[in-house]
């Protein structure tokens, strides 16, 4: 069983910045970030895949994310610019050791974090 711990979020205002860190007790093949905002269901935010050379994002998040890892130190990192209001959510940090492409779909990951609130002020 993996252990997996996110760091990293906060309250910042809209437009300004924010970095995910999501550190694993072991080696994970593809990871990949949800979300949950207040009242809603979990929905996928980025997946990345071993190598880091495949990577998937969400429309809503496609070109202000981005997703990457270090396989050293067994960590996944969200860097968030431009954060929007809409973006307020608790984030997940998911994992698995399935084989395949990455994942956009949450009961593909066997390992889950704890969550890391972001809250965006307008």
């Amino acid at each position: 069983q993996v252990q997996l711990v996110e760091s990293g979020g906060g309250l910042v205002e809209a437009g300004n910045s924010l970095r995910l860190s999501c550190a694993a007790s072991g080696r994970t093949l593809s990871m990949g970030w949800f979300r949950q905002a207040p009242g809603k269901g979990r929905e996928f935010v980025s997946a990345i895949s071993w190598s880091g050379h495949s990577t998937i994002y969400a429309d809503s998040v496609k070109g202000r994310f981005t997703i990457s890892r270090d396989n050293d130190e067994n960590t996944v990192y969200l860097q968030m610019n431009r954060l929007k209001p809409e973006d307020t959510a608790v984030y997940f940090c998911a994992g698995t050791n399935r084989y395949g492409n990455v994942r956009n779909n949450d009961n593909e990951y066997e390992f889950w974090g704890q969550g890391t609130q972001v809250t965006v002020s307008s």
